[in-house]
């Protein structure tokens, strides 16, 4: 099992970018890698409330861990500190032995150069997921939190 740390610096204030840890309207535009979209089935943004969400490929020719085109994963919220800190355990639904098991996904957020720094940690990475691809995926949702958040 494997681990991704990544560090985003946003120019909005911590509760600002809290908001949009929470918000769904928020985690269907930002918590989406590029050349994919977002489908929220379920969306509970409370400690421990149940989350459920689809990312599907634009095109074809990527395969999905959960069927041909989508990855879908289901978790709970473990922990919410109201500015500070969202933890969840995330756990793919497929078939595949490879990409099962529970992830816990530590998303910190702390004051910095007139904004927020937010250290995103990624635990125990099932082996079948690359530590690269995942580290990617991340940069690129982040960034488009960044975004997000700088726009509002």
């Amino acid at each position: 099992m494997s681990t991704t740390r990544l560090l985003q610096h946003i120019r909005a204030p911590r509760a600002a970018v809290y908001r949009a840890l929470l918000d769904p309207r928020a985690i269907a535009v930002w918590k989406v890698p590029d050349g994919m979209r977002c489908t929220l089935h379920e969306f509970q943004a409370r400690e421990g409330g149940h989350f459920r969400i689809s990312l599907t490929y634009d095109e074809p020719g990527h395969a999905g861990k959960t069927t041909s085109h989508t990855d879908t994963y289901h978790g709970h919220f473990a922990r919410l500190v109201q500015d500070r800190q969202v933890v969840e355990v995330d756990e793919f639904e497929t078939a595949d032995p490879a990409l099962q098991g529970e992830m816990t996904i530590t998303l910190t957020l702390s004051d910095a150069d007139g904004g927020t720094e937010l250290l995103a940690v990624h635990e125990n990475l099932p082996p079948g997921v690359s530590p690269q691809d995942n580290e990617l995926g991340w940069r690129m949702s982040l960034e488009k939190l960044a975004a997000y958040v700088e726009r509002s």
